[in-house]
């Protein structure tokens, strides 16, 4: 069956995410959009996914916990898990490998925490931005001791991709999927970079606002639709 999907959504969590990007309204968002299927993915963090998970069960929407990981090298991947505990697990690994520089949130933004009702729990202190001292060359396999998988975000962009700051894809790095911001560029990006040919391809939005979200467009095919289903269909 077709399901579609939007893997890359922020939250309030993340800095320069919309305050209205609670929990509630991402999930249901997403659910008139006519989305099965998404992950949030906040910055360096997974602190929101619980809430986000329980709405999802309470209006019948898949929700796979994640991140937006900062490598070393200040390049952004996408970090995907198939519950809650190996999410939190990760989240807590990431927390001790980040740079540590206060927040300032009348520039980048509050960092709110909440529940599945939006009601605020917490706030991290410090910003949410900086870069991790894990490296891209190993981030897959780092992830993959934590029952998750990864692969790298938005690699059409001039920033922040792993094309703008290395200019290739190591084969070494072992990333099975890779993901555009924009699917119309695939093939210009295959003719010159043609590992790109043999890796899965998503398309998500990176929604860091409810006005970025985007309709039910892009699908995956799978016998059911689980997290586990998901994962690994995009780590083949």
């Amino acid at each position: 069956m077709k399901y579609f999907y939007d893997l890359h959504i922020h939250s309030c969590l993340s800095p320069c995410g919309d305050m209205d990007m609670t929990p509630n309204n991402l999930v249901n968002m997403a659910k008139l959009l006519g989305l099965d299927v998404i992950a949030l993915t906040d910055h360096n963090t997974s602190l929101n996914c619980e809430a986000a998970m329980a709405v999802g069960r309470e209006i019948g929407l898949l929700v796979i916990p994640g991140m937006e990981l900062t490598t070393s090298e200040d390049i952004h991947a996408v970090c995907l898990f198939p519950d809650l505990e190996k999410a939190l697990a990760w989240n807590d690994y990431v927390d001790k490998r980040r740079i540590k520089v206060r927040n300032r949130a009348e520039i980048y933004g509050r960092q709110v925490i909440m529940n599945k009702n939006d009601e605020e729990t917490g706030e991290i202190e410090h910003l949410l931005l900086p870069a991790t001292d894990i490296s891209i060359m190993n981030a897959y396999n780092k992830v993959k001791e934590f029952g998750g998988i990864c692969y790298p975000a938005h690699i059409d962009r001039d920033s922040l991709s792993i094309l703008s700051v290395l200019g290739e894809i190591d084969e070494s790095c072992g990333f099975k999927t890779a993901e555009l911001a924009d699917k119309s560029k695939l093939g210009a990006l295959k003719k010159m970079h043609p590992i790109l040919n043999g890796m899965n391809i998503v398309t998500s939005s990176d929604a860091h606002y409810l006005e970025n979200m985007r309709e039910a467009e892009n699908f995956i095919e799978l016998d059911a639709l689980t997290a586990q289903s998901v994962l690994e269909s995009l780590d083949k």
